[in-house]
């Protein structure tokens, strides 16, 4: 019997959000606790982030960000469906209230991720290779589609579908978290038809909404891990390899 080979991809999520959170992600690289970033362009760390990548030699890819901070699009910073009264994105669950009451434009939803795209060829001299969304906005209804088409159109080829195995027999999790956590798994699983038709490609088992903030601990991450690796050895029969991206947050 051939033995399955498991791939680790170990992403440190939010680079660019501020300074310290800078640090902290570079800290991990280079103590090899992480193997991979994503980068939110529109935070204010941003360029410093973008700097110490290239600096490090630390693969990095785009966070799309739709739902904190600001636009980076100008002609959206001033009068656009994607603000709240105060100038800002509507927050994780203001923006999926928009979007549920119908008050977001798909066309600036697209204007801006092009703009985030572009931003991020600009400050890290190429394109992101792999392109996931802040808050998992990129796996909402109507987003999605959005979503993939922008991907397709720059060939960007990865993203992230968090579809998390052991989530339910997670007990630690308080039902308010849960309620959002499983809220992301079921428009995770109607994204998976959009993001395959466009030609885009996932990890095999993604890992992060259990192990996140509070809930993060040395046996948490290894339970997770470890049911996905029983579900990846179940499903895989024959040998292979199959990938599994562990999203963290450090800093």
């Amino acid at each position: 019997l051939r033995m399955l080979q498991v791939k680790l991809i170990i992403t440190g999520d939010d680079f660019g959000y501020c300074p310290r959170r800078n640090q902290g992600i570079v800290d991990c690289f280079l103590a090899g606790a992480i193997s991979n970033v994503s980068l939110l362009v529109n935070g204010s760390a941003a360029a410093d982030a973008a700097e110490l990548a290239r600096r490090h030699n630390i693969p990095i890819g785009l966070h799309a960000n739709l739902s904190e901070g600001s636009p980076v699009c100008e002609v959206l910073k001033t009068n656009s469906s994607l603000l709240n009264q105060d100038g800002f994105f509507h927050g994780k669950m203001g923006f999926r209230t928009a979007l549920s009451q119908g008050l977001l434009k798909m066309s600036e939803v697209k204007q801006e991720l092009k703009a985030q795209v572009e931003l991020f060829h600009e400050l890290t001299g190429h394109l992101p290779p792999h392109m996931d969304g802040h808050q998992h906005v990129h796996v909402l209804p109507e987003v999605r589609h959005v979503f993939a088409e922008v991907l397709e159109e720059y060939g960007i080829k990865y993203t992230r579908v968090p579809i998390e195995p052991g989530l339910h027999n997670c007990d630690w999790i308080p039902p308010s978290l849960m309620d959002f956590y499983l809220g992301v798994e079921e428009d995770s699983f109607n994204t998976v038809d959009v993001f395959t038709k466009h030609g885009i490609r996932w990890a095999d088992v993604y890992i992060g909404l259990s192990t996140m903030g509070r809930t993060m601990s040395v046996s948490s991450v290894r339970s997770a891990l470890g049911s996905a690796i029983l579900r990846l050895a179940a499903g895989a029969g024959r040998g292979g390899t199959a990938a599994i991206e562990l999203m963290v947050h450090p800093g």
